[in-house]
């Protein structure tokens, strides 16, 4: 069920040697996902559960799910980036039956994050199910 732009998040992955490669590819995928305003920086827009500071702002538009993110953390802002290639542009019926676990699986994510970033990653994903299922 992965979209087009997660399926060549996958083949990068797949082509970058070691994890520390892969590491490296996500932090820089941090630094380009586009920052998010400080005003929408609010308690509402805070992900609990994160180790790190972690806003995700949702937008939905003709029906279609998407989403603003940011993090104080470098890989965790990295992580943001992934989810949004993961889930941006479905519609918000599809977002619920992606198994985020399974996908991010795919780029090894399960074997390289520690406790608290994939305690963290799971509260973004739960986050992006619920705004969507609400939609």
């Amino acid at each position: 069920m992965a979209q087009h732009d997660f399926e060549d998040l996958v083949e990068t992955f797949a082509f970058l040697d070691d994890w520390e490669d892969r590491y490296r590819h996500l932090i820089e995928m941090g630094r380009d996902f586009p920052p998010l305003d400080d005003a929408l920086k609010v308690p509402a827009t805070k992900v609990e559960g994160c180790a790190s500071q972690v806003w995700l702002v949702p937008r939905i538009e003709g029906g279609r799910f998407d989403f603003a993110g940011e993090s104080d953390a470098g890989i965790v802002r990295g992580l943001i980036a992934v989810l949004h290639t993961l889930y941006a542009g479905l519609p918000t019926g599809a977002v619920g039956q992606v198994d985020a676990q399974a996908e991010l699986a795919r780029l090894g994510l399960d074997e390289h994050l520690s406790a608290q970033r994939s305690n963290g990653l799971r509260a973004m994903v739960g986050r992006i199910r619920q705004t969507a299922a609400a939609a």
